[in-house]
């Protein structure tokens, strides 16, 4: 995608987030999967949205000339 846009001047960015604190572990109908999610949650301080938001804010407002192409954020704690 990246590479088709360019020409047209726009910047595409890979956004890569780690385990962010959202609903949606309560959109998880396998109960083994939905507990397995609370428990990796529960062992870390986890993103929170606005990390997230801080992040593309960041890639958003470069130079014209700067091109951030991806964004890995994952929380400190996070091993997985």
């Amino acid at each position: 995608m990246r590479q088709g846009a360019t020409a047209q001047g726009v910047r595409v960015v890979v956004v890569e987030p780690g385990f962010v604190s959202t609903e949606l572990t309560s959109h998880i109908t396998d109960p083994a999967i939905q507990s397995a999610a609370k428990n990796i949650a529960e062992s870390m301080r986890t993103l929170q949205s606005e990390d997230i938001a801080a992040a593309v804010l960041y890639a958003l407002t470069q130079p014209e000339h700067v091109a951030v192409n991806e964004i890995l954020i994952r929380p400190t704690d996070q091993t997985r």
